[in-house]
């Protein structure tokens, strides 16, 4: 792109931001791969490096970019085996909301900002359905009136948005919109995410990834008293299947967002480890990818199964139970290819 900044023009150097996308990912991870793509690092070696299954109980939000951390700490949720830190900030001054914006331009720097894609000219919902959402801002132009947006998610869009629009995008109290279930009720408020990757990873080579290996396996294997690994899964399960036979819809209503969270983690995860199995002649690495990509792809039965049930959870609440069910065979299937894998590297 070309690159022009003045006193009311910022845009980063370079290309525009890349278009990083997989099917089953959300806008979190494809934000954070346009990032990570900037910053000169591979977006799957970072985001597909680690594997588990977290559950918070009371800590699902009603947004597409919802993500469980223990800590708090998204960057080591997302790539836990990299030195990656997210945090979410709000302009400081709401006489100046695109101060912080400027600033992190000026400094070459993307930024992730949520929004309400009813606001938003070229996302499908524009006027029709209140949903949050992540995109990426890579200039502003406060002459023209226009900000510089980039979203992967389909429809793929890169281009100038009227700041106008944004700004009641940026601003939205996406209110509760009986549409949009899952990503609607929760309140845009210009949050922000700051990305720093600080040092650079290092080349993935088949010792590196049997490390990581090892470890994710550890935590699917390790009794905690959080809702991890394989005994958390079964918790969830049992609970989510519980509340549906109670007629609680709420579960359902946390399960899509929070299953999709699980579900992009697992789909990036199997894809590295195939690419690598492929790229180091290792079929054993390669099926346990493939085995892993199968419990993606299990995930997707058991959100719309209560997708489709919100009406009437305890109706559905049988159906649950089968995919859950499904669901864990994949998980015990997949973390068995995985360490078989693991021990060969």
């Amino acid at each position: 792109m070309t690159v022009e900044t003045t006193a009311r023009t910022y845009t980063v150097t370079g290309p525009e931001p890349q278009l990083w996308y997989r099917d089953l990912i959300s806008c979190l991870q494809s934000t954070f791969g346009a990032v990570l793509a900037r910053e000169g690092a591979d977006p799957l070696a970072v985001l597909g490096a680690g594997w588990q299954f977290l559950h918070l109980p009371g800590d699902v939000r009603s947004e597409e970019f919802y993500y469980p951390c223990a800590d708090g700490e998204l960057g080591r949720a997302l790539a836990p085996h990299h030195d990656l830190s997210a945090r979410w900030w709000k302009p400081a001054d709401e006489g100046d909301v695109w101060r912080e914006v400027r600033e992190h331009l000026a400094e070459d720097r993307l930024v992730i900002a949520a929004v309400d894609n009813f606001h938003l000219p070229f996302r499908p919902a524009y006027g029709d359905v209140h949903a949050a959402h992540l995109v990426v801002i890579y200039g502003l132009d406060e002459t023209r009136g226009v900000v510089h947006v980039s979203d992967a998610m389909p429809p793929a869009f890169r281009g100038a948005v009227p700041i106008k629009e944004f700004l009641r995008s940026w601003g939205s109290a996406n209110p509760t919109d009986v549409q949009d279930a899952f990503f609607s009720d929760s309140k845009i408020g210009r949050r922000c995410l700051d990305i720093r990757l600080g040092t650079q990873p290092a080349p993935l080579t088949p010792e590196l990834l049997g490390e990581y290996l090892r470890t994710n396996i550890e935590g699917f294997t390790t009794a905690t008293s959080a809702r991890t690994g394989l005994a958390g899964y079964d918790a969830f399960a049992a609970e989510l299947t519980e509340r549906c036979r109670a007629g609680d819809a709420g579960a359902l209503r946390e399960l899509y967002p929070f299953g999709w969270a699980m579900q992009a983690q697992a789909s990036l995860h199997g894809e590295l480890l195939r690419r690598c199995g492929r790229d180091w002649d290792d079929p054993v690495l390669a099926g346990a990818g493939r085995a892993v990509e199968s419990v993606a792809h299990a995930w997707t039965g058991l959100r719309f199964t209560g997708a489709h049930g919100l009406d009437a959870p305890h109706e559905a609440a049988s159906d649950i139970s089968h995919h859950a069910t499904l669901l864990r065979g994949a998980y015990a299937r997949a973390i068995d290819a995985v360490g078989a894998a693991a021990a060969r590297l």
